[in-house]
């Protein structure tokens, strides 16, 4: 039997390859045991036990930018979490680490270090964290979503993704999920989306833009998220929701998508073989015009900055791919070819090989 602990946590970019991962080690490896390292604030919290894994607790340690009181207490703090991570590799009998980043993953990328036991890593986004760039350094063990991540000795594996999507059969599904949603079966769906929180810019162009694409003989599927300052016109064809319980057969119901360009959202897509329209986040170091840049290259989907992403850009840019199955069926088939549906199972060899 294998101890693993798997370090990481804070946002789901975070959590769910994680969770993915792990589940992928208990259905191949059933007398093993999996522990979760992650701290008390971040998604990991709620999300780990409920998935029943141990979640064994940290600080949550945020890097200081800037040189102020924050600054002079991190680095005792951080060593002394590094101890604890370290005493408890022993106490556990862990037998490898592996990270995803986050802020539980770097102190326990010194720590396996330090007490001498294997070490993994997968970055989930093209631009990589300051954690993963560290532990990077730290062994050659480093797997990453998207080709071109600049850390030293990355492998290709993709994005560990939930079972419901790496198993997901769109045809056969599809019935179901426009049963689901209140779609008609005879017109195909633009499913737009902007993450659990939403995105005001897209929320914003796609409801203006509705009408002219309803008229295209398409439905719409527009999840607009839980702070949504737009409110549903009750367009028929025109279904508006916070969010979808079962965002797997969402996927299945979508011809085209309007998303954001998270490293799961890009992944997810791609595997899925669904063209999109990504609209990377416009705040923050970048990454997301990263994730959608492969994708895009092989012409599986387009990418616009979020300042441009106004009805007319619907109307003038997308709705004539609406309209031509197909481009939209070279478009899929591009896109299916840059992804992975089998990425959890990659992460857990390059795991084993770690070993």
């Amino acid at each position: 039997m294998t101890t693993w602990l798997l370090a990481g946590g804070g946002t789901a970019g975070h959590v769910n390859p994680l969770l993915a991962t792990a589940d992928a080690l208990r259905r191949r490896r059933p007398d093993d045991e999996v522990l979760v390292l992650g701290t008390a604030e971040g998604l990991e919290a709620r999300l780990v036990p409920e998935r029943g894994y141990e979640l064994l607790v940290i600080p949550r340690l945020p890097f200081p930018r800037r040189p102020d009181r924050a600054a002079l207490t991190f680095a005792p703090a951080f060593r002394r979490t590094v101890q604890s991570i370290t005493g408890l590799i022993a106490e556990r009998g862990v037998d490898a680490v592996a990270g995803f980043g986050g802020y539980a993953a770097a102190p326990a990328y010194l720590a396996a270090r330090r007490a001498v036991v294997p070490l993994a890593l997968h970055e989930a986004n093209a631009k990589p964290g300051m954690a993963n760039r560290l532990g990077a350094r730290l062994t050659a063990s480093v797997g990453v979503a998207f080709p071109g991540t600049p850390l030293p000795r990355a492998r290709v594996v993709g994005m560990p993704l939930r079972r419901e999507i790496e198993t997901l059969d769109r045809p056969a599904a599809r019935a179901e999920a426009l049963a689901l949603h209140g779609l008609d079966p005879d017109r195909p769906v633009l499913l737009a989306t902007g993450g659990s929180l939403g995105a005001r810019r897209i929320n914003a162009t796609v409801r203006e833009a509705a009408p002219a694409i309803l008229d295209a003989g398409w439905s719409i599927l527009h999840l607009v998220g839980g702070r949504s300052e737009v409110t549903d016109p009750g367009l028929p064809h025109y279904r508006m929701l916070d969010y979808s319980d079962r965002m797997e057969l969402a996927l299945a119901a979508a011809d085209f998508a309007v998303s954001r360009a998270g490293a799961a959202t890009v992944s997810e897509l791609a595997a899925l073989g669904i063209p999109a329209a990504y609209v990377p986040y416009p705040v923050g170091n970048g990454e997301q015009r990263f994730n959608a840049r492969g994708v895009v290259a092989a012409g599986g989907g387009l990418l616009v900055e979020d300042a441009r992403f106004l009805p007319g850009y619907l109307t003038d840019t997308v709705l004539p791919i609406l309209r031509d199955p197909e481009r939209r069926a070279a478009m899929a088939a591009a896109a299916v070819s840059t992804g992975f549906r089998d990425g959890a199972d990659r992460m857990v060899d390059l795991l084993l090989a770690a070993l």
